[in-house]
């Protein structure tokens, strides 16, 4: 890059729906890196049947890339969750740009904290933590605890493909199973218990 040129924001570009080709830009922060567009478009292609009228949650939200393409795509309702005000702050800004504020909620909190604090349930979770966190496993094991997953709910869980983390054994039944770059991304589904 050259001296003095200003660098460019980062932006995501919604890929399915009524927002589809919406460009939305987010802050430049550390461990921040939205799904990427081929594998949004793979994990909305499973989960496509799925997304009518379901409510999301959205946990280590940063962009609000796996949220906001949720909704944009049929969903009722999500909640974001991240601990970055910044992050935060823009997703909530988008949410409002877009006109969706009352589908939604947007809370700065870690997400074990907002887990053990909250009594809701959600059909869709959004798993995808700072990689280097190694949050998942945990996130995972505290989700499948109390009823936060409705009946027949999905999770997406993303992780590093050259440092995974397991999905928490006896917990969950890996659906499908895919990678992109150093991007491992699995679709679970919650085991019931007896």
């Amino acid at each position: 890059m050259r001296r003095g040129a200003k660098q460019a924001t980062p932006q995501l570009r919604v890929i399915g729906g009524q927002w589809r080709g919406r460009k939305l830009q987010f802050p430049d922060r550390p461990g921040l890196r939205p799904t990427a567009d081929r594998v949004r478009e793979t994990l909305f292609n499973w989960l496509g049947p799925h997304l009518q009228a379901a409510k999301c949650l959205d946990l280590f939200a940063g962009s609000g890339a796996l949220g906001i393409e949720a909704l944009s795509r049929g969903a009722a309702h999500c909640d974001f969750v991240d601990a970055d005000r910044e992050a935060v702050t823009a997703v909530g800004h988008h949410l409002n740009t877009l006109d969706a504020t009352e589908c939604s909620t947007v809370n700065c909190d870690m997400a074990e904290h907002y887990l053990r604090q909250t009594s809701d349930a959600w059909d869709i979770v959004f798993v995808d933590p700072p990689f280097d966190a190694r949050l998942g496993e945990s996130t995972l094991t505290l989700l499948a605890q109390g009823e936060r997953l409705v009946e027949h709910c999905w999770v997406y869980f993303e992780t590093s493909r050259s440092q995974p983390e397991p999905v928490p054994e006896g917990l969950y039944d890996v659906l499908r199973e895919k990678t992109a770059g150093d991007v491992c991304y699995r679709l679970l589904s919650p085991r019931q218990s007896a």
